[in-house]
């Protein structure tokens, strides 16, 4: 949650050029690493741009790790505690598009190093693999949805450099539940997992791909979901208690009175 300048670490405050110079790195590098891996390494498959000459096991270990590196990064910087303490060296209208700057970097590097396996475990059919490019295309809507739906999403944190800019402070985000989020509480965490699993050609390293992603998505919005009650309490607890967390169990939305908190 964005809040009100706070004093941090005078290189930072008051630079116009760096304020500049993290919108441009923030937007530009989580532009080209969410394209690279929604839409290339997803759809396309890995890009095989650089071969490592290692061993199926070895493949396995290298791949893992390059996974394990994503979700270390973004799972330490999404956390509050990580935050506090990170305002004692970036001031907090930055720490948005750090965190923007330093998933793509992660994401890139995953996707720019993932060592492609030559064994093929399944290999869809024709009307089936037409199915699954059907099911991506509508992860693909669904994300956009869901960020649509939310009104203040902003996609590479760059919100408060904008407002810091204009010598406005940044409003608190509201509590919005409207859109796919009437359905399942983390829709978007649901397409990318549709996403993920909607490759017709399941080699050995997307198995390892879509099991570990899978696995990091689900404990990851547990996590989240901590900081949503400490955040917005009994509301989201109530919320909690009338909405699934990530599998839908109703054909129709459930009809909520409020809509904000």
């Amino acid at each position: 949650m964005a809040t009100s300048p706070q004093p941090s670490s005078p290189r930072w405050h008051g630079s116009r050029l760096a304020a500049y110079t993290m919108l441009v790195l923030a937007t530009l590098i989580g532009s080209v690493s969410l394209f690279a891996f929604f839409v290339l390494f997803l759809f396309f498959g890995p890009l095989d741009l650089v071969r490592l000459d290692l061993s199926v096991p070895a493949k396995a270990a290298w791949n893992t790790m390059l996974c394990l590196l994503f979700f270390l990064q973004h799972s330490v910087m999404v956390r509050q505690s990580y935050r506090r303490w990170a305002t004692r060296f970036i001031p907090p209208h930055f720490q948005g598009a750090s965190y923007t700057i330093a998933s793509g970097v992660a994401l890139l590097t995953l996707v720019v190093l993932w060592q492609e396996s030559t064994d093929t475990l399944v290999s869809a059919g024709d009307t089936v693999r037409w199915l699954l490019r059907l099911v991506y295309g509508l992860g693909i809507i669904g994300f956009g949805w869901g960020m649509l739906a939310l009104g203040t999403f902003d996609t590479f944190g760059i919100r408060p450099i904008r407002d810091r800019l204009r010598g406005t402070d940044t409003p608190p985000i509201p509590f919005t539940i409207r859109g796919p989020y009437r359905w399942v509480r983390h829709p978007l965490y649901l397409f990318s997992l549709l996403m993920i699993w909607s490759y017709p050609h399941l080699t050995m390293d997307r198995l390892l791909f879509n099991v570990l992603w899978t696995a990091w998505i689900v404990i990851g919005t547990i996590l989240e979901e901590r900081d949503l009650v400490a955040c917005f309490g009994g509301t989201y607890r109530e919320y909690q208690r009338q909405v699934p967390m990530l599998v839908p169990s109703r054909l129709r939305p459930l009809e909520l009175t409020g809509t904000r908190a």
